[in-house]
């Protein structure tokens, strides 16, 4: 009886282990209630392409070290921070092994060895990096300032300073980068107009003030004023309230004022060029808080304003796509993206808040074209070592490929000086200066990537 009681009971599983309650962990002699903190997590690699031999793109080197083809992969990350990876040993590479099938078969079971920065490369060899070297590439393929606080640093004032597309004494143009908001609100704290206020003065007692605005995820050119006089004048040239001064010059200068858009849009419309006269309305989503600007039906019952822009297609559709010059005759918040999107019916390349649906047809289909000088079908393929994973028009999720490319206004800073009866007559140099003032924006890193993809069939 007792032999059959001890082997039950020699058979019972043992009790779990009582769990680890709460536990107070001090940092910064601030206590905080919870559970035991974690361990150290594994590391995690990022997989480059393989080496696709010599000659790379762009190079006529005899040999390719392992630290210059890393270099030339992630073009837009400082050296000092690659060559901190290779100093801390952080680079690996596979190691090949041609007598085991199963390694061949599968890649994960291959061993790895650190490489050091003047070992050759082979074609084939594929290395692996942190993730931290392809963040560091992130936070400045977008242009994003490192932090946003309204008393900006030395780095924030150089980073803006190196926006600055010119400068005279009554404004500022700015060649604005995407993912950068241009006005601010609570939960935005590095938006334009803060920090160029605070970082942007120069000899000013204030900052310079926004007159115009870009979308956030939009690019190009973008006016600031710098005086209160020369804020009120741009104010007044950007509205749709016009009135006639007495100065001939300057009328002839608002006449002739502009902006020009560049975009890659899906598709191509049925005319070349065209005016688009398509009024726009605001209405709220079903959760009460998103706004969308839509085109508004000609009811007499839903409040709109008139909206008109004039547009040319610049070459033939390539991959599903074409490039259009947009210039708006009119300011309205998402003109040119509702009427690309809804009147043209072909939206831009990026825009998934108007062209979502669009998108998801055109990223699965296959798109084959004619080639313009022989006719004969081809279809834009990725080309190989090269990284076009920037929001080009052949990465995964591309950004929005709007920008104000072109921007022609008056001369404010010598009409300013004729308004002013005092100095009217003092400044013999005065006459020689030009009336109208014009800018051309550089293109952003996306957009030329994709301008450079598609610009050996446009005409």
């Amino acid at each position: 009886m007792w032999r059959i009681l001890i082997r039950q009971y020699s058979r019972i599983r043992p009790p779990a282990a009582a769990e680890a309650g709460p536990v107070i962990r001090v940092s910064n002699n601030v206590a905080q209630l919870g559970g035991p903190k974690e361990g150290p997590k594994p590391r995690q690699l990022l997989s480059l392409p393989p080496f696709p031999g010599l000659p790379l793109p762009g190079k006529n080197s005899e040999r390719v070290t392992a630290i210059s083809w890393v270099k030339y992969y992630f073009e837009e990350v400082h050296d000092n921070v690659i060559q901190s990876h290779f100093n801390k040993s952080l680079v690996q590479m596979e190691c090949s092994n041609f007598g085991d099938p199963l390694a061949e078969r599968d890649r994960k079971m291959k061993p790895m060895r650190k490489i050091k920065p003047n070992e050759v490369m082979v074609e084939g060899t594929r290395i692996y990096v942190p993730v931290s070297v392809a963040e560091s590439r992130i936070s400045k393929r977008f242009d994003v300032i490192p932090s946003g606080t309204l008393h900006p640093n030395a780095d924030e004032i150089a980073y803006l300073q190196r926006l600055v597309h010119y400068k005279d004494s009554a404004i500022l143009v700015l060649n604005k980068p995407p993912r950068l908001p241009v006005k601010g609100h609570l939960p935005v704290h590095n938006s334009m107009d803060a920090l160029a206020a605070a970082a942007l003065s120069y000899d000013y007692s204030e900052g310079p003030k926004l007159v115009h605005r870009l979308d956030r995820d939009s690019s190009g050119l973008l006016l600031m004023g710098r005086t209160k006089e020369s804020i009120s004048h741009l104010e007044w040239l950007f509205s749709n309230i016009k009135v006639k001064s007495t100065c001939k010059a300057w009328n002839d200068a608002c006449e002739a004022k502009y902006q020009k858009y560049w975009a890659l849009v899906i598709g191509s419309p049925k005319e070349k060029e065209g005016i688009i006269c398509a009024p726009l309305s605001k209405v709220l989503l079903n959760d009460g808080k998103t706004e969308r600007v839509i085109l508004a039906h000609q009811t007499g019952f839903q409040a709109s304003q008139e909206a008109i822009t004039e547009y040319r297609v610049l070459g033939p559709m390539i991959n599903g796509c074409s490039w259009l010059e947009l210039r708006p005759l009119t300011s309205r918040k998402h003109q040119l993206r509702v009427h690309c999107a809804e009147a043209l019916g072909t939206p831009i390349v990026g825009d998934y808040k108007y062209g979502w649906l669009v998108h998801k047809r055109w990223k699965q289909m296959p798109q084959v074209n004619i080639e313009p000088t022989t006719g004969k079908p081809y279809k834009l393929r990725r080309p190989e070592g090269l990284d076009v994973q920037k929001g080009s028009v052949m990465s995964k999720v591309p950004l929005l490929h709007l920008q104000c490319r072109e921007l022609v206004l008056p001369n404010i800073a010598k009409f300013l000086r004729v308004f002013d009866r005092k100095s009217e007559n003092q400044d013999p140099a005065l006459e020689s200066k030009p009336d109208l003032l014009r800018f051309v924006a550089r293109m952003p890193s996306h957009m030329k990537i994709s301008w450079n993809l598609m610009s050996s069939y446009l005409v």
